[in-house]
């Protein structure tokens, strides 16, 4: 059994070549962020499929890298149907795309791929997810948004202060697919709103 930095270590040769693709959207922070929650996620969840899921949320986001800056934040992040706007399936399938090219370049197994790109495939716009790994990967891709970093980030783009961010994910916590992500999305917003001070401000 591998120790668990050694175990991580496997997807570096992963986050290099889909380092180029980070650079959209705050990806370079999200992506990172999102993927620790998935290996806390993962320790919780030992049934599920360690590799499949670490590779999903790694590379679930990439595809914005190819969509303007401008039609993300207009067109994928304002409105009451964002999240089945064209430029939502659009960096879903070119993500898939992406992921595809990179795991291939890297060595891995066409059975892996496919489970991977299954889920980023919908990880946005499928209404449920399919299986624990895809139940996973969608808890990992939001729990980054409890921590202070993801209100700092997301109050930009909804155009709103990280106190009415904050509440508008008091109604979304419990709504995670998973249990220990609801207890984590629960946990961390309280320490969230301890560290900015939004019972004050």
């Amino acid at each position: 059994m591998l120790d668990k930095s050694a175990e991580i270590a496997r997807y570096n040769p992963v986050w290099r070549a889909a380092e180029p693709y980070m650079r959209a959207r705050k990806n370079d922070v999200h992506i990172p962020l999102s993927f620790a929650w998935a290996q806390r996620l993962l320790d919780e969840h030992p049934e599920a499929d360690r590799d499949v899921c670490s590779l999903a949320i790694l590379l679930h986001d990439i595809g914005w890298y190819t969509i303007d800056m401008e039609d993300i934040i207009e067109k994928g992040f304002s409105g009451p149907n964002m999240l089945q706007s064209d430029v939502r399936y659009l960096h879903e399938s070119e993500g898939v795309r992406l992921a595809r090219e990179v795991l291939t370049e890297t060595g891995w197994d066409e059975g892996v791929i496919a489970q991977v790109c299954e889920i980023i495939d919908g990880h946005d716009t499928r209404p449920d997810p399919r299986h624990l790994n895809d139940r996973i990967v969608r808890d990992a891709d939001k729990l980054w948004r409890f921590e202070v970093t993801g209100i700092a980030v997301a109050s930009d783009w909804f155009k709103t202060t990280p106190h009415g961010y904050a509440d508008r994910l008091e109604k979304q916590k419990d709504t995670l697919e998973t249990e220990a992500g609801r207890r984590m999305a629960n946990e961390t917003l309280a320490e969230t709103r301890r560290a900015l001070m939004l019972h004050v401000i």
